[in-house]
């Protein structure tokens, strides 16, 4: 168990490393892979999602690519 504990805290840290610090303060207080991150903007996965996995947030102009975080 020690282990997996290990995993996750490695692949939250490399998240947070991967997101620019402007916008990780706008993210509110999440479970990680609830939130999909990218570049701009964030919204909610629904339903969570590994780390670092491709996802996608849905815009009035179509699904904009970003990253679970």
């Amino acid at each position: 168990m020690r282990t997996m504990r290990h995993v996750v805290a490695t692949a939250a840290l490399i998240a947070a490393l991967a997101v620019p610090a402007a916008l990780a303060a706008q993210v509110p207080p999440h479970y990680p892979g609830t939130v999909c991150l990218t570049p701009t903007f964030w919204c909610w996965l629904q339903p969570p999602a590994p780390l670092g996995s491709r996802c996608y947030c849905m815009t009035p102009s179509g699904a904009f690519p970003g990253v679970a975080g």
